[in-house]
């Protein structure tokens, strides 16, 4: 795949995540969120207002720390793809 295919596929599955009215489980938030700040280099602090679940995202942050930006784009896609393909 190419980057540009890969980045449209990233933007799509951003958008199919957005798009999305019903609630999504916890733990799944929590793996979109650490892949999206990998894959668009965004490496602000968490700023939820409540210190555990700034400790729960920084820490997903953590176990992701050694893959690429482009890793963590197909990273992202396979959640959605996998969520929206077996969510019942």
């Amino acid at each position: 795949m190419t980057s540009k295919e890969l980045n449209i596929e990233f933007q799509d599955a951003v958008d199919r995540v957005n798009d999305h009215t019903d609630p999504f489980p916890a733990d799944f938030l929590l793996r979109l969120y650490a892949y999206f700040k990998k894959a668009t280099n965004n490496y602000d602090r968490p700023s939820s207002r409540k210190p555990i679940i700034n400790a729960f995202k920084a820490n997903a942050l953590f176990q992701i720390k050694d893959i690429t930006k482009d890793e963590a784009k197909q990273e992202y896609i396979n959640l959605v793809t996998n969520y929206f393909l077996y969510r019942k």
